[in-house]
């Protein structure tokens, strides 16, 4: 009975219910938990020493990381799982351990995170990102895409070389009059411009293949809103791309750069879109520029379902 008074006891802390109840999911490591929570390492480990001593949580070694399980009694659990009814950041959590377990099982991310840390330090000659990003867009093909935020278009160009139509939408009336005629000088005649609001394209329902946003979601008044527009104007099993700056705190990109919000993180994104219907959300950050203040590349991409 003392044991059991003990256990109910630790799980009475907020915070080590919510480890509790993330560990009865999934086996976990302290900087995933760490990810997950938003927390310190020093304060989880110390919870979970606690949760340990009480056998409520187990862990074992896997090579250099220390994964952690929880092995209480199924009865305790049942309580636990009551008990965090309560709280107002299980819901977080659960979107938080999904993001997590989906960056753990995307190997193949770790591995071009990798490379693309090296990508650069080292001159070769014809090597560049644009490049790349030129030959790719050469091998695959869409119908019709839609560039949510163009400016003046440099990205809708590329596409309307491989893309049966592009439609490109600013706001600004220069920038579409700019793009028009860069899209006339460049004999692109499956590139149209039009003008109109992210939060509000003019474009048909279900029309577009491949919908994308490239740094302008940071600049929408309502960034959901621009979200769900996009879903509306998709076609069914039609992809959404999106480019923007992560998370930061600087500010002065207000007034620099007109900016409405300091970028988004890669949980706010994935909420966002999941709650607008789309599946098949990823997210990666791909890009740190070295100087100051150090912004960093967010993509994320997701379906409409069939």
């Amino acid at each position: 009975m003392p044991s059991n008074l003990i256990s109910l006891k630790l799980i009475t802390d907020p915070t080590r219910l919510r480890i509790l109840m993330l560990l009865a999911h999934e086996e976990l490591s302290v900087a995933e938990l760490q990810s997950i929570l938003g927390m310190g390492q020093s304060r989880i480990s110390t919870q979970l020493s606690k949760l340990k001593e009480s056998a409520l949580v187990s862990d074992r070694r896997v090579g250099k990381n220390v994964l952690y399980s929880a092995s209480a009694p199924e009865a305790l659990l049942e309580v636990a799982h009551f008990a965090a009814a309560d709280i107002e950041e299980i819901t977080t959590d659960r979107a938080a351990l999904r993001l997590a377990l989906r960056k753990r099982r995307d190997r193949a991310r770790a591995y071009f995170d990798e490379l693309a840390g090296k990508f650069g330090r080292q001159y070769v000659p014809g090597r560049s990102w644009k490049g790349l990003a030129e030959a790719l867009l050469k091998i695959l093909n869409y119908e019709t895409v839609a560039d949510l935020g163009a400016g003046e278009g440099t990205l809708s160009q590329l596409l309307a070389q491989r893309a049966k139509k592009v439609i490109a939408v600013d706001n600004s009336p220069k920038m579409v009059e700019f793009g028009q005629q860069l899209a006339k000088d460049h004999a692109l005649p499956n590139l149209e411009y039009r003008l109109g609001e992210i939060e509000n394209p003019p474009i048909q329902a279900n029309s577009i293949d491949l919908a994308i946003f490239s740094q302008a979601l940071h600049h929408a008044e309502r960034p959901e809103i621009a979200i769900n527009k996009a879903y509306q104007i998709l076609k069914p099993g039609g992809t959404l791309v999106i480019l923007d700056l992560l998370q930061h705190t600087f500010e002065q990109a207000r007034e620099l750069y007109f900016d409405t919000w300091l970028g988004f993180s890669e949980l706010s994104i994935t909420q966002i879109l999941e709650h607008n219907g789309f599946d098949q959300v990823d997210t990666a950050v791909v890009d740190k520029e070295d100087e100051a203040p150090h912004f960093q590349t967010l993509l994320a991409t997701a379906r409409k379902p069939l």
